[in-house]
Protein backbone atom coordinates (compact mmCIF):
# COMPACT_ATOMS: atom_id res chain seq x y z
CA UNK A 1 0.00 0.00 0.00
CA UNK A 2 1.35 3.81 -0.84
CA UNK A 3 1.62 4.90 2.77
CA UNK A 4 5.32 6.21 2.53
CA UNK A 5 6.47 8.87 -0.18
CA UNK A 6 10.00 6.86 -0.20
CA UNK A 7 13.58 8.39 -1.16
CA UNK A 8 15.11 6.72 -4.41
CA UNK A 9 17.87 4.61 -2.77
CA UNK A 10 17.81 1.17 -2.15
CA UNK A 11 20.27 0.06 0.81
CA UNK A 12 21.53 -3.44 0.87
CA UNK A 13 24.45 -3.95 3.56
CA UNK A 14 25.38 -1.61 6.66
CA UNK A 15 28.06 -1.15 8.80
CA UNK A 16 28.42 0.93 11.65
CA UNK A 17 27.08 4.47 10.48
CA UNK A 18 27.30 3.75 7.16
CA UNK A 19 25.04 2.35 4.46
CA UNK A 20 25.70 0.93 1.01
CA UNK A 21 22.77 1.19 -2.03
CA UNK A 22 22.47 -1.92 -4.25
CA UNK A 23 24.76 0.27 -6.79
CA UNK A 24 28.02 -0.19 -3.63
CA UNK A 25 27.43 3.27 -2.96
CA UNK A 26 28.11 4.25 0.71
CA UNK A 27 25.86 6.71 2.78
CA UNK A 28 26.74 8.43 5.97
CA UNK A 29 23.56 7.40 8.32
CA UNK A 30 22.70 10.64 10.54
CA UNK A 31 19.21 9.08 11.14
CA UNK A 32 20.02 5.52 12.60
CA UNK A 33 16.45 3.73 11.18
CA UNK A 34 14.83 6.76 13.06
CA UNK A 35 16.56 6.16 16.71
CA UNK A 36 16.23 2.61 16.24
CA UNK A 37 20.14 1.69 15.33
CA UNK A 38 21.74 3.39 18.43
CA UNK A 39 24.56 0.83 18.16
CA UNK A 40 25.11 1.70 14.58
CA UNK A 41 23.86 -1.31 11.82
CA UNK A 42 25.06 -4.77 12.14
CA UNK A 43 27.00 -4.06 15.84
CA UNK A 44 28.69 -7.71 15.86
CA UNK A 45 27.66 -8.78 19.72
CA UNK A 46 23.89 -7.99 18.80
CA UNK A 47 24.45 -9.74 15.14
CA UNK A 48 25.81 -12.58 17.48
CA UNK A 49 23.12 -12.60 19.94
CA UNK A 50 20.26 -12.66 17.12
CA UNK A 51 22.05 -15.46 15.83
CA UNK A 52 22.51 -17.80 18.63
CA UNK A 53 18.84 -17.39 19.64
CA UNK A 54 17.51 -17.81 16.22
CA UNK A 55 19.34 -21.00 16.13
CA UNK A 56 18.22 -22.32 19.59
CA UNK A 57 14.33 -20.65 19.45
CA UNK A 58 12.92 -18.00 18.07
CA UNK A 59 8.84 -18.25 19.66
CA UNK A 60 6.78 -20.39 21.81
CA UNK A 61 4.46 -17.56 22.80
CA UNK A 62 3.53 -15.55 26.15
CA UNK A 63 1.45 -18.94 27.40
CA UNK A 64 4.94 -19.80 28.92
CA UNK A 65 7.89 -18.62 30.77
CA UNK A 66 9.84 -16.96 28.46
CA UNK A 67 13.63 -16.80 30.34
CA UNK A 68 15.05 -14.48 27.67
CA UNK A 69 11.82 -12.19 28.27
CA UNK A 70 12.11 -12.46 32.24
CA UNK A 71 15.85 -11.68 32.37
CA UNK A 72 15.39 -8.58 30.12
CA UNK A 73 12.02 -7.60 32.54
CA UNK A 74 14.84 -7.66 35.29
CA UNK A 75 17.40 -5.90 33.20
CA UNK A 76 15.65 -3.17 32.11
CA UNK A 77 13.67 -2.40 35.58
CA UNK A 78 16.71 -1.86 37.24
CA UNK A 79 18.65 0.62 35.11
CA UNK A 80 14.80 2.15 35.33
CA UNK A 81 13.95 1.74 38.92
CA UNK A 82 10.61 1.05 37.65
CA UNK A 83 8.52 -2.57 39.03
CA UNK A 84 7.64 -4.57 36.56
CA UNK A 85 7.29 -4.38 32.48
CA UNK A 86 4.81 -5.91 29.41
CA UNK A 87 6.52 -6.59 26.07
CA UNK A 88 4.92 -5.69 22.73
CA UNK A 89 6.36 -5.36 19.30
CA UNK A 90 6.50 -1.21 18.75
CA UNK A 91 6.04 2.22 20.61
CA UNK A 92 2.35 2.49 19.07
CA UNK A 93 1.91 -0.62 21.48
CA UNK A 94 3.57 0.31 24.20
CA UNK A 95 1.77 3.52 24.29
CA UNK A 96 -1.61 1.68 23.50
CA UNK A 97 -0.54 -0.52 26.76
CA UNK A 98 -0.55 2.86 28.66
CA UNK A 99 -3.39 4.39 27.72
CA UNK A 100 -4.96 0.92 28.63
CA UNK A 101 -3.76 1.07 31.80
CA UNK A 102 -4.34 4.65 32.62
CA UNK A 103 -8.08 3.64 31.66
CA UNK A 104 -8.55 0.88 33.78
CA UNK A 105 -6.73 2.40 36.63
CA UNK A 106 -9.68 5.08 36.48
CA UNK A 107 -12.24 2.78 35.96
CA UNK A 108 -10.60 1.17 39.42
CA UNK A 109 -11.48 4.49 41.04
CA UNK A 110 -15.06 4.51 39.77
CA UNK A 111 -14.55 7.12 37.30
CA UNK A 112 -16.88 6.38 34.07
CA UNK A 113 -14.58 8.62 31.55
CA UNK A 114 -10.95 8.48 32.54
CA UNK A 115 -9.24 11.42 31.20
CA UNK A 116 -5.60 11.47 30.10
CA UNK A 117 -4.14 14.97 29.16
CA UNK A 118 -1.60 15.36 26.56
CA UNK A 119 0.33 17.84 24.87
CA UNK A 120 0.39 19.77 21.17
CA UNK A 121 2.78 18.66 18.72
CA UNK A 122 3.27 15.25 20.60
CA UNK A 123 3.31 12.37 18.61
CA UNK A 124 2.47 8.82 19.94
CA UNK A 125 1.84 6.69 17.10
CA UNK A 126 -0.75 5.96 14.53
CA UNK A 127 -3.63 3.54 16.03
CA UNK A 128 -6.49 4.49 16.67
CA UNK A 129 -5.58 5.70 20.84
CA UNK A 130 -2.56 6.74 20.29
CA UNK A 131 -3.28 8.96 17.09
CA UNK A 132 -5.67 11.01 19.13
CA UNK A 133 -3.32 11.57 22.10
CA UNK A 134 -0.84 12.30 19.58
CA UNK A 135 -1.30 16.47 18.63
CA UNK A 136 -0.29 16.24 14.92
CA UNK A 137 -3.65 16.96 12.75
CA UNK A 138 -1.91 15.66 9.63
CA UNK A 139 -1.77 11.66 11.44
CA UNK A 140 -5.44 12.15 12.53
CA UNK A 141 -7.16 13.35 9.30
CA UNK A 142 -9.37 11.14 7.95
CA UNK A 143 -9.84 9.23 10.27
CA UNK A 144 -12.25 10.73 12.81
CA UNK A 145 -14.35 10.24 14.57
CA UNK A 146 -11.50 10.23 17.51
CA UNK A 147 -11.80 8.69 20.93
CA UNK A 148 -13.10 10.18 23.70
CA UNK A 149 -11.05 10.82 26.83
CA UNK A 150 -8.12 13.33 26.43
CA UNK A 151 -7.58 16.67 26.58
CA UNK A 152 -4.90 18.69 24.94
CA UNK A 153 -2.87 21.43 26.34
CA UNK A 154 0.41 23.07 25.30
CA UNK A 155 3.63 21.38 25.77
CA UNK A 156 6.27 22.82 28.35
CA UNK A 157 3.01 24.76 30.20
CA UNK A 158 2.73 24.14 33.57
CA UNK A 159 -0.29 26.23 34.39
CA UNK A 160 -2.28 25.02 31.53
CA UNK A 161 -2.10 21.85 33.41
CA UNK A 162 -2.92 23.31 36.69
CA UNK A 163 -6.27 24.78 35.01
CA UNK A 164 -7.32 21.28 33.58
CA UNK A 165 -6.61 19.56 36.81
CA UNK A 166 -8.85 22.22 38.25
CA UNK A 167 -11.75 22.00 35.62
CA UNK A 168 -11.96 18.42 35.09
CA UNK A 169 -12.64 15.62 37.43
CA UNK A 170 -11.74 12.86 35.07
CA UNK A 171 -8.36 13.32 35.02
CA UNK A 172 -5.98 10.41 35.77
CA UNK A 173 -3.05 10.68 33.99
CA UNK A 174 -0.77 13.01 32.38
CA UNK A 175 0.90 11.40 28.99
CA UNK A 176 4.27 13.40 27.91
CA UNK A 177 7.28 13.12 26.00
CA UNK A 178 10.80 14.20 28.22
CA UNK A 179 11.42 15.93 24.81
CA UNK A 180 9.41 15.73 21.75
CA UNK A 181 11.35 14.58 18.46
CA UNK A 182 7.92 14.40 15.94
CA UNK A 183 6.85 17.40 17.19
CA UNK A 184 10.42 19.26 16.36
CA UNK A 185 12.81 18.73 19.01
CA UNK A 186 11.20 20.58 21.43
CA UNK A 187 13.29 20.32 24.85
CA UNK A 188 11.03 21.68 28.09
CA UNK A 189 12.11 24.10 30.65
CA UNK A 190 14.53 22.26 33.35
CA UNK A 191 11.93 21.40 35.96
CA UNK A 192 8.89 20.87 33.86
CA UNK A 193 8.89 17.22 34.34
CA UNK A 194 9.50 17.74 38.03
CA UNK A 195 6.56 19.89 38.40
CA UNK A 196 4.38 17.54 36.17
CA UNK A 197 5.43 14.72 39.35
CA UNK A 198 4.15 16.91 41.83
CA UNK A 199 0.82 17.70 40.15
CA UNK A 200 0.38 14.09 39.88
CA UNK A 201 1.26 13.10 43.06
CA UNK A 202 -1.26 16.14 44.34
CA UNK A 203 -4.08 14.87 42.29
CA UNK A 204 -3.14 11.03 42.27
CA UNK A 205 -2.50 10.83 38.56
CA UNK A 206 -0.36 8.44 36.78
CA UNK A 207 2.62 10.65 35.15
CA UNK A 208 3.26 8.64 32.18
CA UNK A 209 6.73 9.15 29.71
CA UNK A 210 6.76 8.33 26.51
CA UNK A 211 10.23 7.47 25.87
CA UNK A 212 10.11 5.90 22.59
CA UNK A 213 12.58 8.08 21.13
CA UNK A 214 13.90 9.61 24.01
CA UNK A 215 15.01 6.09 26.17
CA UNK A 216 17.73 3.71 25.61
CA UNK A 217 20.66 6.71 25.90
CA UNK A 218 19.61 8.37 23.09
CA UNK A 219 19.20 12.17 25.58
CA UNK A 220 22.66 11.17 27.24
CA UNK A 221 21.38 9.37 30.24
CA UNK A 222 19.29 5.70 29.99
CA UNK A 223 16.27 6.92 30.28
CA UNK A 224 15.83 11.06 29.52
CA UNK A 225 13.75 11.20 33.19
CA UNK A 226 16.77 11.01 34.68
CA UNK A 227 17.89 14.00 33.67
CA UNK A 228 15.20 15.09 36.01
CA UNK A 229 15.34 13.40 39.29
CA UNK A 230 11.82 12.12 39.13
CA UNK A 231 10.36 8.00 38.81
CA UNK A 232 7.61 8.34 36.27
CA UNK A 233 4.75 5.60 36.98
CA UNK A 234 4.57 4.43 33.50
CA UNK A 235 7.53 4.52 30.85
CA UNK A 236 7.40 2.94 27.62
CA UNK A 237 10.01 2.61 25.08
CA UNK A 238 11.01 0.85 21.62
CA UNK A 239 13.32 2.14 19.27
CA UNK A 240 16.33 1.83 20.33
CA UNK A 241 15.67 -1.05 22.55
CA UNK A 242 16.16 -4.39 20.13
CA UNK A 243 19.28 -2.54 17.72
CA UNK A 244 16.38 -3.10 14.70
CA UNK A 245 14.77 -6.06 15.71
CA UNK A 246 11.04 -5.04 16.62
CA UNK A 247 10.28 -4.65 20.53
CA UNK A 248 8.31 -2.34 22.65
CA UNK A 249 7.89 -2.23 26.53
CA UNK A 250 5.27 -0.31 29.20
CA UNK A 251 6.97 -0.38 32.56
CA UNK A 252 5.01 0.69 35.66
CA UNK A 253 5.65 1.42 39.63
CA UNK A 254 3.30 1.79 42.15
CA UNK A 255 0.07 1.33 41.87
CA UNK A 256 0.41 1.37 38.17
CA UNK A 257 2.33 -1.70 38.28
CA UNK A 258 -0.59 -3.80 40.02
CA UNK A 259 -3.39 -2.15 37.76
CA UNK A 260 -3.37 -4.89 34.90
CA UNK A 261 -4.45 -8.35 35.96
CA UNK A 262 -4.26 -11.95 33.50
CA UNK A 263 -6.48 -10.75 30.44
CA UNK A 264 -6.24 -7.66 30.31
CA UNK A 265 -4.12 -7.32 27.86
CA UNK A 266 -1.83 -9.19 25.69
CA UNK A 267 0.67 -9.59 23.21
CA UNK A 268 1.44 -13.19 20.54
CA UNK A 269 4.61 -11.82 19.75
CA UNK A 270 5.40 -9.40 22.06
CA UNK A 271 8.72 -10.00 24.24
CA UNK A 272 9.77 -13.57 22.57
CA UNK A 273 13.56 -15.18 22.88
CA UNK A 274 14.57 -13.27 19.56
CA UNK A 275 13.33 -9.81 20.05
CA UNK A 276 14.62 -10.43 23.94
CA UNK A 277 17.80 -11.77 23.23
CA UNK A 278 18.84 -8.71 20.84
CA UNK A 279 17.32 -6.31 23.10
CA UNK A 280 19.42 -8.01 26.21
CA UNK A 281 22.44 -7.56 24.50
CA UNK A 282 22.19 -4.11 23.01
CA UNK A 283 21.61 -3.11 26.76
CA UNK A 284 24.85 -4.94 27.45
CA UNK A 285 26.87 -3.08 24.67
CA UNK A 286 25.65 0.14 25.68
CA UNK A 287 26.57 -0.36 29.22
CA UNK A 288 29.88 -2.09 28.84
CA UNK A 289 31.40 -0.06 26.52
CA UNK A 290 30.42 3.18 27.67
CA UNK A 291 28.37 4.36 24.75
CA UNK A 292 25.76 6.13 26.50
CA UNK A 293 28.37 9.35 27.94
CA UNK A 294 29.56 8.64 24.58
CA UNK A 295 26.58 10.34 23.01
CA UNK A 296 25.95 13.05 25.75
CA UNK A 297 29.58 14.37 25.26
CA UNK A 298 29.04 13.56 21.23
CA UNK A 299 26.02 15.61 21.13
CA UNK A 300 27.42 18.72 22.78
CA UNK A 301 30.25 18.43 19.63
CA UNK A 302 27.26 18.09 17.31
CA UNK A 303 25.70 21.14 18.76
CA UNK A 304 28.56 23.61 19.41
CA UNK A 305 30.31 22.97 15.86
CA UNK A 306 26.80 23.73 14.42
CA UNK A 307 25.85 26.58 16.41
CA UNK A 308 29.62 28.00 15.51
CA UNK A 309 28.94 27.42 11.33
CA UNK A 310 25.15 28.33 11.83
CA UNK A 311 24.41 30.87 14.16
CA UNK A 312 24.70 34.17 12.26
CA UNK A 313 22.76 32.98 8.98
CA UNK A 314 19.59 34.53 8.18
CA UNK A 315 17.02 31.82 8.52
CA UNK A 316 18.41 29.75 10.90
CA UNK A 317 15.86 30.01 14.23
CA UNK A 318 17.62 27.67 16.71
CA UNK A 319 19.39 24.57 16.81
CA UNK A 320 18.16 23.13 20.42
CA UNK A 321 18.58 19.33 21.32
CA UNK A 322 19.49 16.84 24.51
CA UNK A 323 22.33 14.05 23.89
CA UNK A 324 22.09 12.67 20.16
CA UNK A 325 18.87 14.29 19.30
CA UNK A 326 19.76 17.91 17.21
CA UNK A 327 17.40 20.17 15.73
CA UNK A 328 18.16 22.87 13.71
CA UNK A 329 14.79 24.71 13.21
CA UNK A 330 14.78 27.19 10.28
CA UNK A 331 12.26 29.83 9.38
CA UNK A 332 10.74 28.17 6.25
CA UNK A 333 9.83 24.79 5.03
CA UNK A 334 12.59 22.75 4.29
CA UNK A 335 11.48 19.17 3.22
CA UNK A 336 13.83 19.79 -0.07
CA UNK A 337 17.00 19.51 2.50
CA UNK A 338 16.58 15.78 2.79
CA UNK A 339 16.71 14.64 -1.20
CA UNK A 340 19.70 17.29 -0.98
CA UNK A 341 21.46 15.36 1.76
CA UNK A 342 21.20 11.96 0.26
CA UNK A 343 22.50 13.64 -3.12
CA UNK A 344 25.73 14.33 -0.85
CA UNK A 345 25.62 10.25 0.51
CA UNK A 346 24.15 11.72 4.08
CA UNK A 347 21.00 10.38 5.59
CA UNK A 348 19.02 13.17 7.55
CA UNK A 349 15.62 13.95 8.33
CA UNK A 350 13.20 16.96 8.66
CA UNK A 351 10.58 16.98 11.15
CA UNK A 352 7.75 19.88 11.71
CA UNK A 353 8.53 20.84 8.22
CA UNK A 354 10.93 23.38 9.12
CA UNK A 355 13.29 21.43 11.58
CA UNK A 356 16.23 19.35 10.36
CA UNK A 357 16.86 16.37 12.29
CA UNK A 358 19.97 14.22 13.20
CA UNK A 359 19.80 11.16 15.09
CA UNK A 360 22.86 9.71 14.66
CA UNK A 361 24.39 6.34 16.00
CA UNK A 362 25.22 6.41 19.63
CA UNK A 363 28.69 5.08 18.73
CA UNK A 364 29.31 7.66 15.61
CA UNK A 365 32.85 8.73 16.35
CA UNK A 366 33.95 12.80 16.59
CA UNK A 367 35.14 12.79 12.85
CA UNK A 368 32.19 11.49 11.54
CA UNK A 369 29.81 13.49 13.50
CA UNK A 370 31.58 16.54 11.55
CA UNK A 371 31.19 15.58 8.28
CA UNK A 372 27.38 15.68 9.51
CA UNK A 373 27.55 19.08 10.82
CA UNK A 374 29.68 20.13 8.04
CA UNK A 375 27.50 18.94 4.91
CA UNK A 376 24.53 19.76 6.86
CA UNK A 377 25.55 23.72 7.20
CA UNK A 378 26.79 23.90 3.77
CA UNK A 379 23.56 22.49 2.53
CA UNK A 380 20.99 24.58 4.88
CA UNK A 381 23.64 27.68 3.85
CA UNK A 382 22.90 26.98 0.01
CA UNK A 383 18.65 26.33 0.45
CA UNK A 384 18.62 29.85 2.19
CA UNK A 385 20.69 31.89 -0.12
CA UNK A 386 18.38 29.98 -2.50
CA UNK A 387 15.13 30.76 -1.30
CA UNK A 388 16.59 34.71 -0.66
CA UNK A 389 17.17 34.98 -3.95
CA UNK A 390 13.72 34.10 -5.27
Amino acid sequence: MSTYSQLPVTFVRGEGVWLWDKHGERYLDALSGIAVCGLGHCHPRVVEAISRQAGTLIHTSNLYHIDRQEHLATRITELSGMKNAFFCNSGAEANESAIKLARLFGHNKGIDLPTIIVMDNSFHGRTMATLTASGNRKVQAGFEPLLKGFVRVPYNNIEAVRQVALNNENVVAVLVEPFQGEGGVNIPQAHYLQELRKICDQYDWLLMLDEVQSGIGRSGKWFAFQHSDITPDVMTLAKGLGSGVAIGACLANGIAAETFKPGNHASTFGGNPLACAAALETLAVLQEEGVIDHAEQLGEFIRDRLKSQLSDVEGVVQIRGQGLITGIELSIPCGVLVKKALEKKLLINVTSDKVVRLLPALIMQQDEATQVVDVTCQLIKEFLNSQSED
